[in-house]
Parts: structure tokens; sequence; C-alpha cells
């Protein structure tokens, strides 16, 4: 296989277990592909560092709250031993019994370090409605934590 493919297939392979590692607050399996120095920037502009992060991954998603939530509109740029993985997910979130649905895009930076990619930053950014990428795009998708087979990739 190409070396270019094989890591598209790499890279491809780590945003589905991402994904997957917070729905299933899996926190061992996520801080295995994060850098040391890993850091995010919430949608609103926050930084955190990859402790507070990892707290925060353990219970970050609830199925009871989080009733929908997917993965659509996946990009992936790679050059040399960076790369860009970017996606948007669709949730719904129940507030007050009321489902809430929104759209937030992502862009992980991923660094090629001793042959293994490894994130060394998510940044979040909330979708404008007219920006919402369409249902034909999704690779995955969850109903109240469950991977649902047969949509997109999942």
């Amino acid at each position: 296989m190409d070396t270019a493919l094989a890591d598209l297939d790499a890279l491809k392979a780590l945003n589905r277990r991402f994904i997957h590692n917070f729905v299933t607050n899996d926190v061992a399996g996520h801080d295995a592909i994060l850098h040391p120095q890993f850091r995010t920037i919430s949608p609103a502009g926050a930084h955190l560092g990859r402790a507070a992060y990892l707290r925060y991954w353990a219970s970050g998603f609830d199925p009871e709250v989080i009733v929908y939530w997917d993965m659509r509109d996946e990009r992936i740029t790679h050059v040399g031993d960076v790369a860009l993985v970017s996606a948007t997910n669709k949730y719904t979130r129940l507030r007050d019994g009321t489902p809430v649905t929104g759209m937030t895009c992502y862009t992980d930076t991923y660094v090629r370090e001793h042959g293994r990619w490894l994130c060394v930053l998510a940044q979040l950014t909330s979708v404008a409605p007219e920006h919402h990428p369409a249902d034909s795009t999704i690779v995955v998708a969850y109903v109240k934590g469950q991977l649902q087979p047969g949509v997109g990739g999942g």
C-alpha cells in the first residue's frame, strides 16, 4: 500500500477512535492517542491542558443527556509528519427535557513521532446553521451512546 494512503487510513481510524473514546468516556484509550504536550481550545476560546482535558473526558458524554451524536464532513490534510483532521459533530442534547440540536466543527492536529500519530491540539468551533454539513456526509452516528450500524461507516 502507498505510504500516503496508509497514513490516510491510519488518520481516519484515529478520528473514529477519538469520537468513540468520547462517546464511551474511554480515558485510557484516549490518553494513548494524545501527545504529552496536548491541549484543547473550546468553542468559547478557553484553553485546557492535557490533565484537565482527560478529567473532563471521564464523564463528558452522558447518553441520557446527549441522545444523538454523529461525525460528518470529515476532511484530512496530511503534510509530512503533520496532519489536520477536521469534521463536524451534530448533537442533540436534552436540556430540561427539551431536545436542543447543534453542530460543532473540530480540527485535531496530529504529529507523527517515532512512527505513531499523536494528537497535539484539538480546536472546537460552533457551526452556524447556514454552514451545517448535509446528512449525506455522516461517517458514524450514535444514539444514546450506541454506534448505529449501517450509518456512514458505523
